[in-house]
């Protein structure tokens, strides 16, 4: 029989551990590298994008009242008959304009004042959330403001419209949690959105 050559064991005090530090040096490059996804929308910067828009409504709102005003007190518009009523109608709308003015204001300042709550996942609907909900098959965001309502923001690709909580569809949001269906009527139809989120 052919005698086969053992291998050499080496003895304890020349056995040394395999290098650590490749492998932990890969790992701490690896966690480093990792992106942290966040896709929470920024409602400070949605109240921002409000504020602004509001703002240059304010001012062309101003501007159109004072323009009005003064036609309306021109001494062009002196009524040339008993049938002339151009200076009344222009006086009416520099009002209306007026008024318009300070509804704006007041919803800029409520806007200003409103405090951004953070919203659990059970949170129910209040001012300032922002609510995820589903429409006739598609996803819809929805910020309630006290003012800017009718308003269409856009954040990291996503279309967010405002609403006030005095709207019918806010009233209908308020209280609600994940989970419930908002319900309204326009006109003969009812129109369901269920809401999927609260943040």
């Amino acid at each position: 029989m052919i005698g086969r050559k053992m291998p050499m064991i080496p003895s304890p005090n020349e056995i040394k551990p395999a290098p650590r530090h490749n492998f932990c040096l890969v790992l701490a490059i690896t966690l480093t590298v990792l992106p942290c996804y966040d896709h929470t929308m920024n409602k400070s910067a949605l109240v921002e994008a409000i504020c602004k828009q509001l703002e240059l409504d304010l001012e062309a709102m101003k501007i159109a009242a004072k323009a009005t005003h003064d036609a309306a007190t021109n001494e062009e518009s002196t009524p040339e008959n008993e049938y002339d009523t151009r200076a009344l109608e222009a006086s009416y709308l520099a009002g209306a304009q007026a008024k318009r003015a300070t509804e704006i204001e007041q919803q800029l300042l409520a806007v200003r004042k409103t405090q951004l709550k953070k919203f659990a996942k059970d949170d129910a609907v209040a001012a300032s959330a922002l609510v995820e909900v589903e429409h006739n098959g598609k996803n819809q965001w929805l910020f309630l403001m006290p003012g800017g309502g009718g308003l269409t923001l856009s954040q990291d690709g996503k279309s967010v419209s405002v609403i006030s909580p005095n709207s019918p569809l806010g009233k209908a949001l308020l209280d609600a949690k994940a989970g419930d269906e908002a319900v309204i009527e326009v006109g003969a139809r009812i129109q369901e959105y269920e809401i999927l989120s609260v943040s």
